[in-house]
């Protein structure tokens, strides 16, 4: 799973993926009562009776490790209105899931989606329709496996790399070289590719990410514009092979095609599309 958006009414809604579940944020939801200061919204829900006898419900069905003394008792205090609850204290106090608070750029209040539909409801049943709407429509692209940033990478990727292989295979290897031999030629050649759309090599990327799984061309990181690139210039340095040109020529201008094709591809209305599917 990875980090998507949703937009409702005009408002971008973040959506995490916390322990492979979706946590959606309270804050950009809130957002819709209080541009300047969403906090407050959420801090007037969680005072709400009703909000707090919700949130000890769902913790005792989903958190085996909820305190359930703590629960109970906070449970009472809350709703007697003898304490203030914010979103953190309750977290803190019952060991809670269902919400979680992020510092930071990009920080604020997140919840599990059903608390986050519970939310929308208190906020605005109009809102809450057209949030479920839009959730509903994002969780069917997923099952389908459509307009998801990790299937586009890998189909941008690989549909034109057959050309390169095979170009290599027909212009670069002698036939008296050694199958292990063969890995480095195709290596090398990748190499060019990612040289001239990334600025690196595959060794020096993995250098860079040792925690990482794949290649750039799978981290999430990078740029939808670059993997077009990329597989733009697999088919031109397929030509290139083909007409003789030597690796020096091919990195010169490959690197100046990349250079020309970014300008021109980051600004097109398709590729924003892709980046916001």
């Amino acid at each position: 799973m990875s980090k998507k958006n949703i937009e409702v009414e005009g408002l971008i809604i973040r959506i995490e993926p916390i322990k492979d579940k979706d946590y959606i944020s309270l804050t950009d939801i809130a957002k819709k009562a209080s541009e300047e200061k969403p906090a407050y919204t959420i801090q007037n829900w969680i005072r709400n009776n009703n909000t707090i006898r919700y949130l000890a419900k769902w913790e005792e069905v989903h958190n085996s490790d909820v305190k359930v003394v703590h629960l109970h008792d906070l449970l009472e205090l809350f709703t007697n209105n003898r304490a203030a609850v914010s979103p953190q204290r309750w977290i803190d106090e019952v060991g809670a899931i269902g919400l979680v608070q992020k510092a930071g750029r990009g920080g604020g209040t997140y919840a599990h989606s059903d608390i986050a539909l519970n939310f929308c409801y208190w906020l605005s049943p109009e809102f809450q329709i057209y949030f479920i709407k839009e959730f509903q429509r994002l969780k069917e692209r997923e099952s389908l496996g459509l307009g998801t940033q990790w299937t586009v990478r890998r189909e941008i990727t690989k549909a034109n790399y057959p050309l390169v292989t095979r170009a290599i295979r027909d212009n670069l290897i002698p036939r008296e070289l050694s199958k292990s031999s063969r890995g480095g030629v195709y290596a090398s050649e990748a190499d060019i590719l990612n040289m001239a759309v990334f600025g690196k090599t595959a060794k020096q990327w993995k250098l860079s990410n040792p925690g990482a799984k794949g290649n750039i061309r799978d981290d999430e990181n990078t740029d939808i514009v670059d993997l077009l690139i990329l597989s733009n210039l697999q088919v031109l340095d397929a030509s290139l092979i083909g007409w003789g040109c030597d690796q020096e020529q091919r990195i010169e201008i490959l690197s100046e095609k990349a250079r020309e094709q970014r300008d021109i591809l980051s600004k097109t209305a398709a590729v924003k599309r892709i980046k916001n599917s």
